[in-house]
């Protein structure tokens, strides 16, 4: 899809603003040209020497004019702000509705914080549609109500609405498309240099060594380098097209003044009408100067339209309402069969013809080399990735026809990489959900033994959290991680070393409450501690992507 279709279908949501913007627009640009011809029948009065009550009236009435497209020019700004505010909540509300559901292919060799800075590109939407509504509408209806009125006064005037016709076609048609270009390579390094930035705050430890430092600021420069070039080619054309402007401008001053003297001369147009022409042409050349010099403002609109459109194109996961006999009193069973996983842009598979059944309640150790596929195979079995071939059954029912969405709902889950995010402590573990109590909450707390800690916190659990919950040792992470966990009650537990951050002590205390015998849940864990091992009941050894040995321990 081509940055201009995405812009339109943006307007064509709200197409009845738009319509009431161009309404106004019409308006306005009527009232501004009637100007001219209320200036020229007050200069006739005034040429005949006498005063007389219809000057006095012409006089109200232009001035009156004035003041109504004032008020006109208000009621563009109060729906323009409308605009903007409803182009800001729904990429908003987009933008949070899809990062959680993009496919895993999607983000592969993507940094998902640096796909969700898309989304300042729409305050330049927001800005860039408003004053593209405002200055295009107005300026193109003001052309061509001057083009028509000033046909009025002499043929010789309709020339000069074919060579402004003329003027325009040729500057967008051979440099819209390298300035469209230049803008989008313009937008893809300034990313660069904000996501850059962002990896050294990120980091911003690693950078304090002087070495590093050097390197930090290098790479940068690079970036910098690369932006300001495209920039300036962008400017380029810019640049290039206000040159044809001036150029217009002076060829179509010089020649209009000497016509329409000429024209008063030869008595073929009174002074009147010479003022109010020229006064037309002003507004004329003026609407045309607004528009070149608003082109870079819609080149960064298209190219902000472009940029989030990137996240908007991204395959989302699929889900059908029926659950397949999942239910909240079920067992939940497993099963594979030959099932095969690729990585993007991988000639290998991660996974291959694996074949597996787990049974409601198991207690499953996955083991293996680094790279042998056991964090791929509980990633697939907790349906955060997407098997390439074969089949994976939940109670008989196929995967991809049943509602992930429940599924999702009897699961817990700790993958690596994940952190708390900002907001409290209850709010870490709970989400607000309404089904969570108090008592509820207390168990998880005490299970993964973050009680202690909670009571030292002076606002307990209304504690807030920074970001990858700085202010927490990465033990207590863990232990949040684990308590929104489990505080559902779920049916199968996914473990990707979820104590590997803890004392060996706190690390068994919460393994044994989550293998005791009053759980009858599924557990399916990933770690390099072989205390899991002692609890588990089966134990899965992956080599080179496929099962090595399944054995009963």
């Amino acid at each position: 899809m081509t940055p201009l279709k995405r812009f339109y279908n943006l307007l064509k949501l709200d197409k009845k603003d738009v319509y009431q913007i161009l309404f106004y627009a019409a308006f306005a640009g009527l009232i501004s040209l009637s100007l001219p011809l209320g200036i020229q029948a007050i200069i006739n009065f005034i040429q005949s020497g006498q005063i007389s009550v219809s000057w006095i009236v012409l006089i109200f009435v232009v001035t009156l004019g004035v003041a109504f497209g004032g008020i006109l020019s208000l009621m563009q700004l109060r729906i323009t702000e409308n605009l903007q505010q409803k182009i800001f909540v729904r990429s908003s509300f987009e933008f949070a509705y899809r990062l959680p559901k993009i496919k895993f292919n999607e983000l592969y060799n993507r940094y998902p914080p640096e796909i969700a800075n898309r989304f300042f590109d729409t305050l330049s939407i927001q800005k860039g549609t408003s004053k593209l509504l405002l200055d295009f509408s107005t300026a193109l209806l003001q052309i061509s109500f001057g083009i028509i009125l000033l046909s009025l006064y002499h043929p010789f005037f309709i020339l000069f609405g074919v060579l402004l016709v003329l003027l325009l076609y040729l500057i967008f048609k051979f440099s819209f498309a390298q300035g469209l270009q230049t803008s989008l390579k313009e937008s893809t390094f300034k990313y660069k240099v904000a996501y850059w930035l962002q990896e050294i705050a990120r980091n911003n430890n690693s950078f304090r060594k002087s070495l590093n430092f050097d390197y930090a600021l290098c790479r940068n420069d690079g970036l910098v380098n690369d932006y300001i070039c495209y920039r300036e080619k962008h400017f380029g054309v810019i640049k290039k097209q206000f040159l044809q402007l001036i150029l217009f401008k002076v060829i179509i001053t010089a020649g209009l003044l000497s016509i329409g003297g000429y024209l008063v001369l030869g008595q073929q147009m009174n002074i009147g009408q010479f003022v109010a022409a020229e006064i037309i042409i002003l507004l004329v050349i003026n609407s045309v100067e607004k528009i070149i010099l608003g082109l870079e403002t819609f080149y960064d609109v298209l190219a902000s339209v472009e940029k989030i459109g990137i996240v908007t194109d991204m395959e989302l996961e699929q889900s059908t309402e029926s659950v397949n006999g999942i239910t909240a009193e079920s067992d939940i069973v497993l099963e594979t069969d030959n099932l095969c996983y690729r990585y993007p842009e991988s000639d290998k598979d991660a996974l291959h013809n694996i074949n597996l059944r787990i049974e409601q309640g198991e207690k499953l150790y996955v083991s293996g080399a680094n790279g042998s596929g056991k964090t791929t195979l509980v990633r697939v079995l907790s349906g955060f990735l997407q098997p390439d071939n074969g089949a994976f059954y939940i109670n008989d029912g196929s995967y991809n026809k049943i509602n992930k969405d429940y599924y999702r709902s009897v699961i817990g889950f700790v993958m690596q990489g994940e952190s708390p995010f900002e907001g409290t402590i209850r709010e870490n573990i709970t989400f607000n959900d309404p089904n969570i109590t108090e008592e509820k909450l207390k168990w998880a707390l005490d299970s993964v033994n973050l009680t202690p800690f909670i009571k030292t916190l002076p606002e307990g659990l209304d504690t807030i959290l920074y970001p990858d919950g700085r202010q927490l040792s990465a033990s207590n992470s863990q232990k949040v991680l684990l308590a929104r966990c489990i505080v559902h009650e779920p049916k199968i537990l996914f473990l990707e070393d979820p104590t590997d951050k803890m004392d060996e002590p706190s690390a068994k205390a919460i393994i044994d409450f989550l293998f005791s015998e009053e759980h009858n849940w599924t557990v399916i864990v990933s770690s390099v501690n072989h205390y899991w091992k002692s609890k588990c009941s089966r134990q899965v050894i992956m080599d080179n992507g496929k099962i090595a040995e399944d054995l009963k321990l």
